[in-house]
């Protein structure tokens, strides 16, 4: 061909049988891994795209060394060649492509650092630097400004604003005092802070992370059960399509003809872009939830993810942060003032009520006064004097006790909601209302309103009152909500759902919602935080946050429609590509030779790895 082009004529002594030797080499070398996965293959009876290619390029060599030694005809060598090298291209950016899909991975691993600063005991503190996989359970380490903790455990000494956004998805820094668990491989802020060692190697929430996400990435897909089916069945079309020709284009032509239609068919037809459309979509996708600190345990539940209907939430430590505090202030007399005095008399109290009053006037910044002649009356209420005025602070039983008439229908209206209330009386009359409750979390209404808009109905799973129920639905624009449920009744309220036609996701703790979780079409476990082995939740959120779930069925939404995309294209280009291949418009000067057919196999490829890329870019 190089000749042709040149204008040239040069051959070479024994010319046939050089092209023959070199062709071997090539065919050899070049073609083993071809050769080698079509005796794979046919071993575990799944014909696919290595056998296709080794088909074509055993049946090109074997017959253009039969027309060197034995027969009179016209040799496939430069086809051949040209042939191998363009499939070992494809398969060159192919593996560039899933390398880069499990880059991500690649990354959480190096994410955590070799050495670690250890506190000797007995030692005056001396602080020894040792490699992080000779730490072990109960050791204290220094993690100074700056540096990557070394490992799992819980701070004992400093404070520092710490960053998890790599492991969690968590955006903003954390910050971080005695008490407070942190991750190894999270990076420390401008403070120095002392850790007691928790967890070390496979039990650590990284390392746990990493097993997820390979297992996610190995689990079964039912778009890629699909994907093989198809390309199983595009094996049997193309080798009854390659026949056809041959047998067609040795009648109407002559072998020569016949036998580059028939390579050309089996290669234009490989079922590489189909093997290689699910599982790079898959790679990335998981990578993409890992950073978002939303793990797989499940493909299937993630993929059925995307068709859900409803979504069922539990209340309390969900959609609520599973404690007391203020939700509203009905004051008579100056705000303020009012929290002052009530926070006065609660501070010489330990209920969860006093607590949650005393918290929320310091996040107020008020100055809380000293009180005198402190009382408590269990089951009524709490007395005491500040700044020279009775204050007494209680229920419905206090104010039916002293047969006060509150005069307010604000103060009415108070008591006689579901959350938790109390009254403040200020010498003998009232002053305000205080209203606690289970605060719902600042995520909480995005979340649903990002459900809404995805066209998902939204319903509330909970034990407390239908009062209780009734406010945090009407709060946060719920649906509808199942009050005054035990923790064995949520998986019968589930099954309701399912019976009414609905696909339903579930989102709780993972503990008491376990059978819920399980009984629903997808399980989703909210906040585990370093605890990532919810065994009950197919889909696991590091963070306390119901905002990620809204962003999990879009992730499933655009990987299944990635699937899609791709799917489509490598079966389109197979349905217009092999008619070609064959001959059928060659009266219209369309012919394809194998080299050609090689590289729009290889295109199709590369098409079906970019496009799978996009979704990373869907996810900046």
């Amino acid at each position: 061909m190089i000749q042709q082009w040149l204008g040239f004529s040069f051959r070479l002594p024994f010319h046939s049988y050089i092209l023959f030797g070199l062709s071997a080499v090539i065919f050899v070398y070049g073609g083993w891994p071809f050769l080698s996965g079509l005796v794979d293959e046919l071993r575990a009876r799944q014909p696919g795209m290595m056998t296709l290619i080794g088909m074509a390029i055993t049946v090109a060599f074997v017959y253009s060394s039969a027309t060197v030694f034995f027969i009179r005809g016209h040799d496939f060598f430069w086809e051949l060649a040209t042939l191998i090298v363009i499939m070992l291209l494809g398969h060159w950016v192919e593996a560039r492509s899933v390398l880069g899909a499990s880059r991500a991975l690649e990354e959480l691993v190096k994410i955590m650092p070799t050495t670690a600063h250890l506190l000797r005991d007995g030692n005056d503190g001396q602080v020894v630097d040792v490699p992080v996989s000779e730490l072990k359970p109960g050791d204290r380490v220094l993690v100074r400004p700056g540096e990557k903790i070394p490992s799992d455990g819980r701070v004992v000494d400093g404070r520092s604003q710490v960053n998890e956004s790599l492991l969690t998805g968590e955006s903003r820094p954390i910050l971080k005092a005695a008490g407070a668990r942190v991750i190894g491989g999270s990076l420390n802020g401008d403070g120095s802070l002392q850790v007691v060692i928790e967890r070390t190697g496979q039990e650590t929430y990284l390392a746990q992370v990493i097993a997820l996400v390979q297992q996610a990435q190995a689990s079964r897909s039912r778009t890629q059960d699909l994907a093989n089916r198809a390309a199983a069945l595009l094996f049997y079309v193309a080798l009854g399509a390659g026949i056809i020709s041959f047998a067609a284009w040795t009648w109407l032509r002559n072998a020569d003809f016949a036998l580059e239609r028939t390579v050309t068919v089996l290669v234009i037809a490989c079922p590489h872009a189909l093997g290689l459309a699910i599982p790079l979509v898959v790679a990335i996708s998981t990578a993409i939830t890992a950073r978002h600190g939303i793990l797989i345990r499940d493909r299937r539940a993630f993929e059925a993810v995307r068709n859900v209907e409803a979504v069922v939430f539990d209340k309390t430590g969900t959609l609520t942060e599973g404690r007391f505090g203020v939700s509203e202030v009905v004051p008579l007399i100056p705000e303020d003032e009012l929290l002052r005095l009530a926070a006065s008399v609660e501070t010489n109290s330990e209920h969860v009520i006093a607590r949650a009053v005393v918290d929320y006037a310091r996040s107020r910044n008020l100055v809380i006064p000293s009180v005198l002649d402190f009382k408590a009356w269990p089951g009524r209420g709490v007395s005491g004097r500040v700044d020279g005025k009775l204050v007494e602070i209680g229920g419905a039983n206090l104010i039916s006790e002293k047969n006060i008439a509150l005069n307010d229908s604000r103060l009415e209206a108070a008591l006689k909601k579901g959350q938790t209330a109390v009254v403040v009386l200020v010498d003998g009359k009232p002053a305000g209302a205080i209203i606690l409750a289970d605060r719902v979390r600042a995520e909480s209404k995005e979340a649903v309103a990002g459900l809404k808009r995805l066209g998902l109905k939204v319903f509330l799973l909970t034990g407390d009152s239908e009062e209780v129920a009734a406010s945090v639905a009407e709060e946060l624009g719920i649906d509808d909500y199942f009050a005054q449920v035990l923790p064995h009744e949520k998986a019968e309220k589930i099954r309701q759902l399912q019976a009414r036609g609905m696909r339903v996701a579930m989102v709780g703790d993972g503990v008491n919602d376990a059978p819920a979780l399980a009984t629903a079409d997808a399980g989703i476990a909210i906040g585990a935080g370093t605890d990532v082995a919810v065994e009950s939740a197919d889909i696991v959120l590091v963070r306390n946050a119901p905002s990620d779930v809204p962003k999990l069925i879009d992730i499933s939404r655009h990987t299944y429609s990635k699937m899609v995309q791709n799917l489509w294209w490598a079966a389109g280009y197979n349905i217009l590509a092999i008619p070609l291949a064959a001959g059928l418009l060659l009266k219209q000067g369309i012919v394809i030779s194998p080299a050609l057919g090689a590289v729009l196999m290889s295109l199709s490829t590369v098409i079906v790895a970019l496009n799978a890329q996009t979704l990373k870019k869907g996810d900046t």
